[in-house]
């Protein structure tokens, strides 16, 4: 399948955190399109959202014929995407999932264009293109330029995920939590969270596997391996959600096969597309990010005590970068490559 330059689109979870931001994504790179379709849950159904001076009505999922498009986002959950995207795709839509519902199928592309966009040139078997987690791809996309220059062998990662990772649910969660612990500190009340998140940080997202870590934990490792092509790279991470309200952090621990130099790795990340680069006692944060489609980091620094060895800071706003963003780039590039 060759897309056309102006493709028809359609948003599965439009009125969703990550949904919203496709949008604003569309405009804000005049993204080309000859219809725009807009889909979410039964509540919405009816109701319209108004974008490039024209009304756009919600739409059903289960009545929507996929046939009338070219590409389909879907962004409404992993067990929506397992019963519908192959559906969707069946009836000839390029679907583009965000969820964690293909990343691991052998027969759909795990992509993060700026790492492995080479795997986007063609329409791949299962007509499902995953979009890999949103603190996976942050990490990979400064670990690569690292990996080509010195050789990956380890990356031990503690995350500090944002209340929009889980959605509009968990932004909403939090903020009311803020106002009922400013009341009663002891308020426990949580729903989407396995703990309350304001004035706190939670080392749980998604729940526990039989190891002991999480699954979330989990994807890093897998998706970190695949997205990099290194099955054998060993990786380990500590998934921690805190009450910020959008914006992923991470602290990275790597080990290299030729000792590393932390200024040839500044040199390498500036050359690196979209990443922000912060030298000496300068550092990002995710209330104060400078460019919201741009990776940044900071706190560049070798192991004292081991040449092999350098830890990094890495945030990035988890809605864009890690979603809606990383989304949007794929469906260029697919638009640009795919044959």
């Amino acid at each position: 399948m060759k897309l056309t330059e102006r493709p028809r689109i359609a948003i599965v979870g439009a009125t969703g955190a990550v949904g919203a931001e496709l949008l604003t994504l569309m405009e804000e790179r005049a993204f080309p399109f000859s219809e725009l379709h807009l889909i979410a849950s039964e509540r919405s159904v009816g109701k319209t959202i108004d974008f490039r001076n024209r009304s756009h009505t919600i739409q059903r999922l289960e009545t929507f014929d996929f046939s009338r498009v070219d590409i389909a986002f879907f962004s409404a959950g992993t067990e929506l995407s397992k019963t519908w995207a192959r559906k969707a795709a069946a009836q000839g839509a390029l679907v583009i999932d965000n969820t964690n519902a293909f990343r691991m199928d052998a027969n759909t592309p795990l992509v993060v264009p700026q790492v492995n966009g080479h795997l986007l040139h063609r329409r791949p078997s299962s007509g499902i293109i995953a979009n890999p987690n949103c603190s996976t791809i942050q990490m990979v996309r400064v670990l690569d330029p690292i990996h080509k220059e010195f050789g990956l062998q380890k990356a031990i990662v503690s995350t500090y995920q944002a209340a929009s990772g889980g959605g509009l649910t968990g932004m909403n969660e939090l903020t009311e939590g803020i106002r009922a612990a400013l009341v009663d500190p002891m308020d426990r009340n949580s729903r989407k969270f396995p703990r309350p998140l304001a004035f706190n940080v939670v080392p749980q997202i998604d729940v526990f596997l039989e190891n002991g870590f999480t699954l979330e934990e989990q994807k890093m490792l897998q998706e970190s391996r695949r997205i990099l092509s290194l099955p054998k790279l060993n990786v380990s991470a500590t998934a921690v959600r805190v009450p910020v309200m959008n914006g992923h952090s991470e602290a990275v621990y790597l080990e290299t096969i030729k000792a590393v130099e932390p200024k040839r790795v500044v040199e390498l990340l500036r050359k690196s597309e979209e990443i922000e680069v912060f030298e000496g006692n300068d550092y990002p944060t995710p209330r104060f990010l400078s460019q919201k489609n741009r990776v940044h980091v900071g706190r560049i620094r070798k192991h004292p005590e081991n040449e092999h060895a350098l830890w990094c800071w890495i945030s990035a706003d988890n809605l864009r970068i890690g979603a809606a963003l990383n989304a949007i780039q794929i469906a260029e590039q697919s638009l640009l490559r795919m044959e």
